[in-house]
Protein backbone atom coordinates (compact mmCIF):
# COMPACT_ATOMS: atom_id res chain seq x y z
CA UNK A 1 0.00 0.00 0.00
CA UNK A 2 1.15 3.92 -0.11
CA UNK A 3 2.86 5.33 2.54
CA UNK A 4 1.69 8.93 3.65
CA UNK A 5 3.20 11.08 5.96
CA UNK A 6 2.16 14.76 7.57
CA UNK A 7 3.95 17.04 8.78
CA UNK A 8 3.44 20.68 10.29
CA UNK A 9 6.10 23.26 10.74
CA UNK A 10 5.45 27.05 12.43
CA UNK A 11 8.91 29.44 12.69
CA UNK A 12 10.40 32.54 12.93
CA UNK A 13 13.39 34.56 11.67
CA UNK A 14 15.00 37.39 12.56
CA UNK A 15 16.92 39.89 10.76
CA UNK A 16 19.01 43.28 11.13
CA UNK A 17 19.36 45.00 8.25
CA UNK A 18 22.40 47.79 7.48
CA UNK A 19 20.89 50.63 10.35
CA UNK A 20 20.37 48.23 12.73
CA UNK A 21 17.04 47.99 12.34
CA UNK A 22 15.13 44.55 13.35
CA UNK A 23 12.54 42.95 11.67
CA UNK A 24 11.22 39.21 11.84
CA UNK A 25 9.16 36.97 9.68
CA UNK A 26 6.67 34.35 10.28
CA UNK A 27 6.40 31.12 8.60
CA UNK A 28 3.73 28.54 8.50
CA UNK A 29 3.20 25.31 6.89
CA UNK A 30 1.22 22.10 6.82
CA UNK A 31 1.12 19.02 4.22
CA UNK A 32 0.84 15.59 3.52
CA UNK A 33 3.81 13.70 1.58
CA UNK A 34 2.54 10.27 -0.13
CA UNK A 35 4.96 7.51 -1.77
CA UNK A 36 4.26 4.29 -3.33
CA UNK A 37 6.44 1.63 -5.45
CA UNK A 38 4.51 0.12 -8.47
CA UNK A 39 5.40 -3.83 -7.57
CA UNK A 40 5.53 -4.58 -11.29
CA UNK A 41 7.82 -7.79 -10.62
CA UNK A 42 6.20 -9.08 -7.29
CA UNK A 43 9.04 -8.82 -5.47
CA UNK A 44 6.85 -7.42 -2.22
CA UNK A 45 4.49 -9.46 -2.99
CA UNK A 46 6.68 -12.66 -2.41
CA UNK A 47 8.29 -10.86 0.81
CA UNK A 48 4.86 -10.37 1.94
CA UNK A 49 4.51 -14.51 1.38
CA UNK A 50 8.14 -15.04 3.14
CA UNK A 51 6.52 -13.07 5.85
CA UNK A 52 3.31 -14.75 6.34
CA UNK A 53 4.99 -17.91 5.82
CA UNK A 54 7.25 -17.24 8.54
CA UNK A 55 4.23 -16.63 10.84
CA UNK A 56 3.02 -19.91 10.00
CA UNK A 57 6.35 -21.39 11.25
CA UNK A 58 6.01 -19.84 14.48
CA UNK A 59 2.51 -20.82 15.14
CA UNK A 60 3.60 -24.27 14.06
CA UNK A 61 6.47 -24.44 16.50
CA UNK A 62 3.63 -23.67 18.96
CA UNK A 63 2.10 -26.36 18.61
CA UNK A 64 4.58 -28.70 18.14
CA UNK A 65 5.68 -27.86 21.72
CA UNK A 66 1.68 -27.95 22.62
CA UNK A 67 1.52 -31.45 21.30
CA UNK A 68 4.93 -32.43 23.25
CA UNK A 69 3.37 -30.94 26.61
CA UNK A 70 0.27 -32.94 25.97
CA UNK A 71 2.39 -36.37 25.66
CA UNK A 72 4.64 -35.86 28.35
CA UNK A 73 1.15 -34.80 30.62
CA UNK A 74 -0.40 -38.58 29.24
CA UNK A 75 2.65 -40.16 29.79
CA UNK A 76 3.00 -39.37 33.53
CA UNK A 77 -0.92 -39.76 33.93
CA UNK A 78 0.14 -43.31 32.63
CA UNK A 79 2.49 -43.66 35.08
CA UNK A 80 0.74 -42.79 37.63
CA UNK A 81 -2.18 -45.16 37.24
CA UNK A 82 0.63 -48.12 36.40
CA UNK A 83 2.63 -47.64 39.57
CA UNK A 84 -0.89 -47.33 41.49
CA UNK A 85 -1.61 -50.62 39.10
CA UNK A 86 2.00 -52.14 40.66
CA UNK A 87 1.12 -51.30 44.27
CA UNK A 88 -1.54 -52.99 44.42
CA UNK A 89 -0.25 -56.12 42.84
CA UNK A 90 2.11 -55.97 45.92
CA UNK A 91 -0.68 -55.43 48.19
CA UNK A 92 -2.56 -58.50 47.11
CA UNK A 93 0.84 -60.67 46.95
CA UNK A 94 1.53 -59.38 50.46
CA UNK A 95 -1.66 -60.29 51.30
CA UNK A 96 -1.09 -64.00 49.71
CA UNK A 97 2.24 -64.12 51.10
CA UNK A 98 1.49 -63.45 54.73
CA UNK A 99 -1.13 -66.18 54.39
CA UNK A 100 1.54 -68.29 53.30
CA UNK A 101 3.93 -67.34 55.84
CA UNK A 102 1.01 -68.17 58.37
CA UNK A 103 0.70 -71.67 57.13
CA UNK A 104 4.52 -72.21 56.93
CA UNK A 105 4.98 -70.88 60.53
CA UNK A 106 1.79 -73.05 61.66
CA UNK A 107 3.25 -76.29 60.19
CA UNK A 108 6.60 -75.54 62.20
CA UNK A 109 5.16 -75.23 65.36
CA UNK A 110 3.11 -78.90 64.64
CA UNK A 111 6.45 -79.86 63.34
CA UNK A 112 5.73 -80.86 59.99
CA UNK A 113 8.71 -78.80 58.42
CA UNK A 114 11.38 -77.49 59.54
CA UNK A 115 12.80 -73.89 60.39
CA UNK A 116 14.34 -73.32 56.67
CA UNK A 117 11.05 -73.31 55.40
CA UNK A 118 9.67 -70.57 57.78
CA UNK A 119 12.92 -68.49 56.65
CA UNK A 120 12.63 -68.47 53.38
CA UNK A 121 8.54 -67.57 53.60
CA UNK A 122 9.49 -64.72 55.89
CA UNK A 123 12.36 -63.92 52.87
CA UNK A 124 9.93 -63.55 50.19
CA UNK A 125 7.21 -61.70 51.94
CA UNK A 126 10.17 -58.92 53.01
CA UNK A 127 11.23 -58.70 49.56
CA UNK A 128 7.55 -58.60 48.28
CA UNK A 129 7.20 -56.02 51.01
CA UNK A 130 10.42 -53.70 50.14
CA UNK A 131 8.80 -53.06 46.51
CA UNK A 132 6.38 -50.86 48.07
CA UNK A 133 8.06 -47.61 49.07
CA UNK A 134 10.40 -47.44 45.94
CA UNK A 135 6.45 -47.92 43.67
CA UNK A 136 5.21 -45.24 46.58
CA UNK A 137 8.22 -42.96 45.64
CA UNK A 138 7.65 -43.09 41.85
CA UNK A 139 4.21 -42.64 42.16
CA UNK A 140 4.56 -39.47 44.01
CA UNK A 141 7.15 -38.06 41.36
CA UNK A 142 4.74 -38.74 38.59
CA UNK A 143 2.09 -36.92 40.71
CA UNK A 144 4.73 -34.01 40.94
CA UNK A 145 5.40 -34.03 37.05
CA UNK A 146 1.93 -33.74 36.08
CA UNK A 147 1.98 -30.82 38.53
CA UNK A 148 4.78 -29.10 37.29
CA UNK A 149 3.59 -29.66 33.69
CA UNK A 150 0.43 -28.13 34.12
CA UNK A 151 1.91 -24.88 35.70
CA UNK A 152 1.22 -25.69 38.75
CA UNK A 153 3.48 -26.42 42.28
CA UNK A 154 4.07 -30.15 43.72
CA UNK A 155 1.15 -31.61 45.00
CA UNK A 156 -1.34 -29.71 43.45
CA UNK A 157 -3.09 -32.96 41.48
CA UNK A 158 -2.74 -35.07 44.60
CA UNK A 159 -6.23 -34.82 45.46
CA UNK A 160 -7.22 -35.72 42.19
CA UNK A 161 -4.90 -39.03 41.43
CA UNK A 162 -5.13 -40.11 45.12
CA UNK A 163 -8.39 -42.64 44.48
CA UNK A 164 -6.67 -45.84 42.26
CA UNK A 165 -7.62 -46.37 38.68
CA UNK A 166 -6.41 -48.62 36.48
CA UNK A 167 -4.39 -48.21 33.26
CA UNK A 168 -6.47 -46.62 30.54
CA UNK A 169 -7.23 -49.41 27.95
CA UNK A 170 -6.26 -49.08 24.18
CA UNK A 171 -8.50 -50.12 21.40
CA UNK A 172 -8.13 -53.14 19.68
CA UNK A 173 -8.27 -51.43 16.36
CA UNK A 174 -7.09 -48.09 15.32
CA UNK A 175 -8.83 -45.74 12.60
CA UNK A 176 -5.63 -44.43 10.69
CA UNK A 177 -7.60 -42.52 7.36
CA UNK A 178 -5.53 -41.54 4.90
CA UNK A 179 -1.69 -41.82 5.11
CA UNK A 180 -1.19 -38.12 3.70
CA UNK A 181 -3.79 -36.40 6.09
CA UNK A 182 -2.61 -38.55 9.09
CA UNK A 183 0.88 -36.91 8.10
CA UNK A 184 -0.59 -33.64 7.79
CA UNK A 185 -1.39 -34.18 11.56
CA UNK A 186 1.84 -33.65 12.81
CA UNK A 187 3.15 -29.89 13.58
CA UNK A 188 6.82 -30.64 12.82
CA UNK A 189 5.64 -31.44 9.46
CA UNK A 190 3.44 -28.91 8.72
CA UNK A 191 6.35 -26.43 9.69
CA UNK A 192 9.29 -27.96 7.59
CA UNK A 193 6.82 -27.85 4.94
CA UNK A 194 5.85 -23.66 5.36
CA UNK A 195 10.01 -23.07 6.50
CA UNK A 196 10.11 -24.46 2.76
CA UNK A 197 7.44 -22.20 1.52
CA UNK A 198 8.92 -19.24 2.83
CA UNK A 199 12.44 -19.42 1.91
CA UNK A 200 11.26 -20.66 -2.54
CA UNK A 201 9.46 -16.87 -1.38
CA UNK A 202 12.85 -15.53 -0.59
CA UNK A 203 14.00 -16.27 -4.19
CA UNK A 204 11.27 -14.00 -6.07
CA UNK A 205 11.97 -11.52 -3.71
CA UNK A 206 15.92 -11.98 -4.54
CA UNK A 207 14.65 -12.26 -8.67
CA UNK A 208 12.82 -9.02 -8.42
CA UNK A 209 16.00 -6.56 -7.70
CA UNK A 210 17.16 -8.08 -11.26
CA UNK A 211 14.44 -5.18 -12.45
CA UNK A 212 13.50 -1.96 -12.27
CA UNK A 213 12.08 -0.07 -9.55
CA UNK A 214 9.83 2.28 -10.04
CA UNK A 215 7.88 4.64 -7.48
CA UNK A 216 5.51 7.30 -7.08
CA UNK A 217 5.54 10.38 -4.81
CA UNK A 218 3.22 13.24 -4.11
CA UNK A 219 2.87 16.20 -1.97
CA UNK A 220 0.28 18.65 -1.34
CA UNK A 221 0.32 21.16 1.92
CA UNK A 222 -0.32 24.82 3.20
CA UNK A 223 2.30 27.73 3.76
CA UNK A 224 1.62 31.05 4.86
CA UNK A 225 3.86 33.94 6.39
CA UNK A 226 0.40 33.98 8.90
CA UNK A 227 -1.90 31.67 10.44
CA UNK A 228 -4.25 33.42 9.44
CA UNK A 229 -3.52 33.17 6.00
CA UNK A 230 -2.77 29.21 6.13
CA UNK A 231 -6.07 28.11 5.39
CA UNK A 232 -6.39 30.61 1.96
CA UNK A 233 -6.54 28.59 -0.69
CA UNK A 234 -3.82 30.54 -2.21
CA UNK A 235 -1.47 29.15 0.28
CA UNK A 236 -2.01 25.68 -0.97
CA UNK A 237 0.92 23.68 -2.93
CA UNK A 238 1.14 20.29 -4.94
CA UNK A 239 3.30 18.56 -6.27
CA UNK A 240 3.72 14.90 -7.71
CA UNK A 241 6.94 12.91 -9.06
CA UNK A 242 7.98 9.51 -10.31
CA UNK A 243 11.48 7.56 -10.16
CA UNK A 244 13.41 4.73 -11.44
CA UNK A 245 15.90 2.71 -10.55
CA UNK A 246 17.60 -0.20 -12.37
CA UNK A 247 21.11 -1.75 -10.70
CA UNK A 248 23.32 -1.71 -14.08
CA UNK A 249 26.36 -2.70 -12.26
CA UNK A 250 26.85 -4.39 -8.93
CA UNK A 251 29.89 -7.06 -9.20
CA UNK A 252 27.66 -9.95 -9.45
CA UNK A 253 25.48 -9.69 -6.25
CA UNK A 254 22.07 -9.98 -7.35
CA UNK A 255 23.08 -13.16 -9.13
CA UNK A 256 25.24 -14.24 -6.30
CA UNK A 257 22.34 -13.76 -4.15
CA UNK A 258 19.72 -15.64 -5.96
CA UNK A 259 21.83 -18.74 -6.17
CA UNK A 260 22.00 -18.37 -2.65
CA UNK A 261 18.60 -18.45 -2.06
CA UNK A 262 18.46 -21.56 -3.90
CA UNK A 263 20.62 -23.00 -2.37
CA UNK A 264 18.99 -22.54 0.72
CA UNK A 265 15.52 -23.80 -0.89
CA UNK A 266 17.23 -27.08 -1.87
CA UNK A 267 18.57 -27.22 2.29
CA UNK A 268 15.08 -26.73 2.93
CA UNK A 269 13.45 -29.29 0.78
CA UNK A 270 15.78 -31.70 1.96
CA UNK A 271 14.59 -31.13 5.29
CA UNK A 272 11.20 -31.22 4.65
CA UNK A 273 12.03 -34.67 2.42
CA UNK A 274 13.65 -36.12 5.61
CA UNK A 275 10.68 -34.92 8.02
CA UNK A 276 8.40 -36.60 6.08
CA UNK A 277 10.35 -40.11 6.20
CA UNK A 278 11.24 -39.64 9.53
CA UNK A 279 7.43 -39.34 10.02
CA UNK A 280 6.42 -42.67 7.72
CA UNK A 281 9.20 -44.84 10.08
CA UNK A 282 7.45 -43.33 13.60
CA UNK A 283 4.02 -44.44 11.92
CA UNK A 284 4.86 -47.33 11.00
CA UNK A 285 7.05 -48.37 13.65
CA UNK A 286 4.28 -47.71 16.24
CA UNK A 287 1.80 -49.53 14.59
CA UNK A 288 4.10 -52.32 14.71
CA UNK A 289 5.04 -52.23 18.02
CA UNK A 290 1.40 -51.50 19.06
CA UNK A 291 -0.09 -54.84 17.34
CA UNK A 292 3.13 -57.26 18.80
CA UNK A 293 2.22 -55.12 22.24
CA UNK A 294 -1.75 -56.38 22.22
CA UNK A 295 -0.11 -59.65 21.10
CA UNK A 296 2.21 -59.64 23.91
CA UNK A 297 -0.36 -58.73 26.26
CA UNK A 298 -2.98 -61.24 25.27
CA UNK A 299 0.06 -63.57 26.19
CA UNK A 300 1.03 -62.17 29.38
CA UNK A 301 -2.54 -62.30 30.79
CA UNK A 302 -2.98 -65.88 30.33
CA UNK A 303 0.17 -66.76 31.90
CA UNK A 304 -0.57 -64.03 34.73
CA UNK A 305 -3.98 -66.36 35.31
CA UNK A 306 -2.21 -69.46 34.53
CA UNK A 307 0.58 -68.31 37.01
CA UNK A 308 -2.34 -67.35 40.17
CA UNK A 309 -4.04 -70.86 39.91
CA UNK A 310 -0.65 -72.63 40.22
CA UNK A 311 0.06 -70.34 43.19
CA UNK A 312 -3.44 -71.42 44.84
CA UNK A 313 -2.53 -74.83 43.91
CA UNK A 314 0.89 -74.96 45.26
CA UNK A 315 0.11 -73.37 48.39
CA UNK A 316 -3.14 -76.16 48.94
CA UNK A 317 -0.89 -79.07 47.74
CA UNK A 318 1.95 -77.81 49.89
CA UNK A 319 -0.71 -77.43 53.23
CA UNK A 320 -1.40 -81.33 52.31
CA UNK A 321 2.00 -82.09 52.37
CA UNK A 322 2.28 -83.41 48.62
CA UNK A 323 4.83 -81.04 47.65
CA UNK A 324 7.90 -78.94 49.59
CA UNK A 325 8.09 -75.29 50.13
CA UNK A 326 10.70 -74.50 47.32
CA UNK A 327 7.52 -75.07 44.97
CA UNK A 328 5.17 -73.04 46.57
CA UNK A 329 8.15 -69.72 46.70
CA UNK A 330 8.72 -70.36 42.58
CA UNK A 331 4.71 -70.07 42.17
CA UNK A 332 4.38 -67.08 44.44
CA UNK A 333 7.14 -65.44 42.78
CA UNK A 334 6.42 -66.35 39.47
CA UNK A 335 2.51 -64.65 40.17
CA UNK A 336 3.97 -61.71 41.06
CA UNK A 337 6.26 -61.39 38.15
CA UNK A 338 3.65 -61.91 35.09
CA UNK A 339 1.09 -59.89 37.06
CA UNK A 340 3.60 -56.76 37.03
CA UNK A 341 4.27 -57.92 34.19
CA UNK A 342 0.80 -57.37 32.46
CA UNK A 343 0.36 -53.89 34.00
CA UNK A 344 3.34 -52.82 32.59
CA UNK A 345 2.28 -54.40 29.67
CA UNK A 346 -1.03 -51.95 29.52
CA UNK A 347 1.03 -49.46 29.83
CA UNK A 348 3.30 -49.33 27.35
CA UNK A 349 0.08 -50.32 24.19
CA UNK A 350 -1.70 -46.95 25.49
Amino acid sequence: FPSVTSSGSAGRTYSEDMRGDFSSTNSFRLGLDASWELDLFGGVKRSIEAADANIEVTEESYRDALVSLLAEVALNYIEVRSYQAQLQVAESNLQSQEETYDITNWRYQAGLTTELDVENASKNLEQTRAQVPSLKSSLEQAKNRIAVLLGSGPGAVDSELEEYKPVPVAPDEIALGIPADLLRRRPDLRKAERELAAQTAKIGVAEAERYPRITLSGNIGLSALSLGDLLDTDSLGTGASSGISWPVYDAGRIMKNIGIQYAAQEQKLIAYKAAILTALEDVENAMTSYTHDLARRESLVKASDAARMAAETSRAQYLSGLIDFQSVLEAESTLLTYQNNVVQSDAQII
